[in-house]
């Protein structure tokens, strides 16, 4: 796997974020997700969102990993 000059060695990693959303209850984790996404740095830009959903007997509890970067804004 190829790496982008900079990404993931140090230089750039100071603007690399992640957040974490949790719940057991869909509308819950959907809420969650919302407010999580709508809470982001003003400059921020979302890189990928990666889901997951785990069972443990009749419960299932689904995850998003939110990866964002902090971004310089746009100049006129």
């Amino acid at each position: 796997m190829r790496r982008e000059r900079g990404v993931g060695y140090g230089e750039n990693m100071k603007e690399v974020r992640f957040r974490l959303v949790t719940g057991t209850d869909p509308d819950l984790f959907e809420e969650r997700l919302n407010h999580a996404v709508s809470e982001l740095p003003e400059d921020a830009i979302i890189v990928d969102i990666l889901f997951s959903t785990a069972h443990s007997g009749r419960v299932a509890e689904y995850s998003a990993l939110i990866y964002y970067k902090d971004v310089e804004p746009w100049k006129d």
